[in-house]
């Protein structure tokens, strides 16, 4: 049984040439190179077959009607000889049968058009189409609508007429790909001489049938130069077989590895690394361009991921479709390293975390470390006070405190945004369109997350965490100048400390003009004020600090320690182009009259939504601690 996607292709007018009522018999064009209705191109010389093939009524397999008994393929087509089905007996079957052999005779069903696995597809440049290069051919169908215009039958005639001369050759199995071996030759040799006995089985057959000897008739011809190719491919076969026992001869038997000592052993003195010399995150950026690209239709996403198969694989390998055939076996438990059970399911796993590893270190969060990570839904005790301690003396009493708790849970949240990219891009694979790409998902999903974490005026709502300055009262900046802020750092940390919270391990969040203004700063002396601080980040105060836009005029204090935040530690991305959207930063919920909405359709964009759950608290209100100043050198 095969699974995957079925793709129908090849068409063209029906052409009556005579009928034998009694034989059924088409002769016709199964499909040619040229552009199909949908903009696709099935090549003819990379079908993979056995004859028969069944012949299906409209592509129904529920409705066969008869079968492929010849086909030669050309560089310009595939043509066929098919015959249809007769029975006696009157039923559904019977009725059936008929009306299909009617339908062809009155020339009411007018094309045949192929029913296929695509095996080997790459996009047509320049356009939406797929060029089809290699194919299982499952079946063959006579259909009223279909979608190559140049496929035809030729006729419906007797078995004795006709084409079958074009059609005396071997069934022809294109073959790509890497050299075969000796056994795939023999099994390739064998079949192709069991065609040519077949045919020449058929031929004495039907001039026994019909009284008449081969003598003097073009079936001899043909017969005699099956005959001769039968015993070319014999001797063929024996020379094969003989080279078979000689590298049987000469094999050298494979000691195997039987511990994993004896395998790390081989490994130690040899160990094999294999890195990708593309920008981390391509694979993820290349992932997102091809779904874009395919519209939701897996082939389509498939063939687009191709082109990078020598590069990043695992984009491909993460698109593809189920093409291999079903077998009755056992079933076996899912592993990441089989290829076609739970294999597939790892790769978006280091594919997200690639795309990560760039995105945490943009933001804010990913800059600072020590953040108190927890789970989402989860009650975790906080203390928010200690016990007492004193000096005592002989025979004084000791003094009694508590500890004082509180829990916090972070509940599930979640940023998102969609990307809209016209569709020219999405098909542009080159490395200039994956850098924007890659460079505009990074930057937005870390400015908006620097926003959000870093803003006063961000409140919590329902699935919206607050920013960790949200509620804290602000301190008033001593001024504008270099040491201004020295004096707002030490009230930060002064601040801070009042509240029992230690400054060790603590950040400083500025944007990164109060940053580069600092930096610059001299003393009167012409000795810099902050000697360790730039644009960049560095130090102030002994206090590392982490520069961001983000941040604006706000100058934060944080002890990481004290904030938790929660991550899945993943991004998923939706790709659509029927869409209609609100080409806006902050869309309107719900829209009313006045909202515009852009068809993505209509405009030829590519939408690209990108979604990741995190969520974070302040943990203790004294951890967190700021500003409002805007510095100048």
């Amino acid at each position: 049984m095969l699974t995957g996607q079925m793709v129908h292709r090849a068409y063209s007018v029906l052409i009556v040439k005579s009928f034998e009522e009694s034989e059924r018999i088409i002769e016709g064009i199964a499909t040619t190179p040229a552009i199909d209705r949908a903009g696709d191109i099935l090549e003819p010389d990379g079908a993979e077959f056995s004859l028969p093939i069944p012949l299906l009524w409209q592509h129904d397999h529920r409705q066969p009607i008869g079968e492929v008994t010849h086909a030669k393929v050309t560089p310009d087509g595939i043509q066929i000889r098919a015959k249809l089905a007769r029975v006696d007996t009157p039923g559904a079957l019977q009725s059936r049968l008929d009306e299909a052999y009617q339908s062809v005779k009155a020339g009411l069903v007018r094309g045949l058009s192929v029913g296929l696995k695509p095996l080997e597809v790459k996009p047509i440049k320049g356009g939406y189409g797929l060029q089809i290069l290699r194919w299982l051919w499952a079946e063959l169908s006579a259909v009223t609508i279909p979608q190559n215009i140049q496929a035809t039958i030729h006729s419906v005639k007797s078995a004795d007429i006709g084409l079958y001369p074009a059609l005396t050759g071997p069934v022809s199995l294109h073959y790509e790909g890497p050299p075969m071996t000796i056994s795939e030759q023999v099994k390739a040799c064998e079949n192709t001489r069991a065609a040519k006995v077949a045919r020449m089985t058929e031929l004495l057959t039907k001039a026994g049938d019909n009284n008449q000897t081969l003598e003097g008739t073009t079936e001899a011809t043909e017969y005699d130069s099956l005959s001769d190719q039968v015993k070319g491919l014999d001797k063929d076969l024996v020379r094969l077989h003989g080279l078979e026992e000689i590298n049987k001869a000469a094999a050298v038997t494979v000691v195997p590895v039987t511990t994993s000592r004896a395998a790390g052993e081989l490994r130690a003195g040899n160990p094999i690394t294999v890195k990708s010399n593309l920008p981390p995150g391509t694979a993820f950026v290349r992932y997102c361009q091809a779904k874009a690209f395919g519209r939701g239709d897996s082939m389509r996403e498939l063939a687009f991921a191709q082109q990078w198969k020598d590069s990043t694989p695992e984009v491909e390998l993460m698109l593809k479709p189920e093409t291999e055939l079903l077998v009755k076996a056992a079933v076996a438990a899912g592993t990441t390293s089989d290829a076609v059970w739970a294999g597939p399911l790892a790769p978006i796993k280091p594919l997200a975390d690639e795309f990560l590893a760039l995105l945490r270190p943009a933001t804010i969060l990913g800059k600072i470390p020590n953040f108190k990570r927890v789970p989402f839904n989860i009650s975790v005790p906080i203390q928010t006070g200690g016990g007492t301690y004193k000096w005592v003396a002989q025979n004084v009493p000791k003094p009694v405190g508590s500890l004082a708790f509180n829990t916090l849970t972070l509940g599930i949240t979640k940023c998102a945004g969609i990307i809209v990219i016209t569709d020219e891009l999405a098909k542009n694979s080159s490395p200039s369109a994956e850098a924007v790409i890659r460079a505009d998902m990074i930057a937005g999903i870390a400015a908006f997350l620097d926003v959000e974490f870093t803003d006063p005026s961000k409140a919590p709502a329902t699935g919206v965490p607050g920013s960790i300055t949200n509620g804290v009262t602000p301190i008033t900046t001593a001024g504008t100048t270099p040491a201004n802020a020295r004096t707002d750092i030490q009230a930060l940390i002064n601040a801070m400390t009042a509240t029992g919270i230690s400054t060790v391990g603590a950040a400083l969040i500025m944007s990164e003009t109060n940053a580069a203004a600092l930096g610059s700063a001299l003393n009167a002396l012409g000795q810099p004020l902050f000697g360790d601080l730039t644009v960049s980040g560095g130090t102030a105060m002994g206090i590392k600090v982490f520069p961001s836009q983000s941040a604006g005029n706000n100058v934060i204090l944080v002890q990481p320690s004290t904030v938790l935040y929660a991550d899945d530690g993943g991004v998923t991305i939706d790709v659509s182009t029927e869409a209609s959207v609100q080409m806006d930063n902050a869309p309107m919920s719900p829209p009313d009259a006045t909202v515009v909405m852009t068809s993505l359709w209509q405009n030829n964009l590519v939408g690209l939504r990108a979604e990741r759950y995190i969520n974070w608290k302040r943990g203790r209100t004294g951890g967190v601690q700021y500003t409002v100043a805007t510095y100048s050198a």
